[in-house]
């Protein structure tokens, strides 16, 4: 097996850190275990060969590759359902009664393979009901895996990862793809948008701000400088009377950051 040397570690975790915020220190063993099979398929005999054509790599598939392999894309159907709840008998009904117009205007970040913002667009379809097609709504979902994306576009899952969602959704917003999976339908598909996007870029160039932002369970991965330079830059983009979702594991210093608390792991931008 290839071995990893101190200094090699150091390097990829802080190439890792300062391009995508993504903080590895701590996770050597994930590290060396998840790249070993890699280097060895493609040739590689040390980490240091590989690195430095990871970066020689102008088509950037290889840092995709090496991206895919050390992040986690774990998720779930109606994860932390508390905060979907909310969403839907709350945020709706504020959203409906203040919108300027007749759009929402969602962001899905750190989507990983799509449950979130499919999930997103079936409580929409369920709230508005027929009234639907009055209402633009648009849901941008994003990750920094190539990967995750991939998976998220084709929308397709299994019985048991559905297991959770309630059965009139399964029937409703589902088609049978094979004889273990089943399609998200096109009308709900075509309510997201997947885009790669990296959270560390260090401006965000979207030309319309945001209602609600879903960023859950991702700034764990995050250092305390990196969290609180993407919370800025999500504050800066909400619209005022927008809402910020995190993670149930994760909280915002109320005294570094101008959102206002609601509940565990729900702010508001006044």
């Amino acid at each position: 097996m290839i071995s990893l040397t101190d200094g090699e570690f150091i390097r990829l975790t802080e190439f890792m850190r300062l391009n995508y915020g993504i903080n590895l220190t701590h996770k050597r063993s994930l590290v060396e275990g998840r790249l070993q099979n890699l280097l060895m398929e493609l040739g590689f005999h040390s980490f240091s060969d590989y690195f430095k054509n990871v970066l020689a790599d102008r088509t950037q598939e290889m840092i995709t590759t090496m991206i895919n392999k050390l992040t986690t894309n774990h998720t779930y159907f109606l994860r932390e359902p508390e905060h979907f709840l909310y969403f839907r008998e709350k945020v709706l009904p504020y959203m409906v009664l203040n919108a300027a117009g007749c759009d929402l205007r969602i962001w899905s970040a750190g989507c990983a393979t799509g449950e979130e913002p499919f999930t997103l667009a079936m409580i929409i379809a369920d709230y508005f009901g027929f009234q639907k097609g009055s209402w633009d709504t648009n849901i941008l979902a994003t990750d920094i895996s190539q990967r995750a994306l991939d998976v998220a576009r084709a929308g397709l899952y299994t019985g048991e990862q559905m297991g959770a969602l309630p059965k009139h959704w399964q029937k409703c917003f589902f088609k049978k793809y094979d004889e273990n999976r089943y399609g998200v339908i096109d009308q709900i598909k075509n309510e997201v948008t997947f885009r790669r996007f990296n959270l560390v870029a260090p401006f965000f160039s979207f030309k319309r701000s945001f209602q609600v932002i879903f960023c859950k369970n991702v700034m764990i991965y995050f250092d305390q400088q990196v969290q609180q330079e993407l919370i800025a830059k999500f504050y800066e983009i909400t619209e005022p009377g927008g809402y910020l979702f995190i993670g149930l594991s994760e909280t915002l210093n109320r005294r570094q950051t101008k959102y206002k608390y609601i509940m565990p792991a729900v702010y508001r931008k006044e």
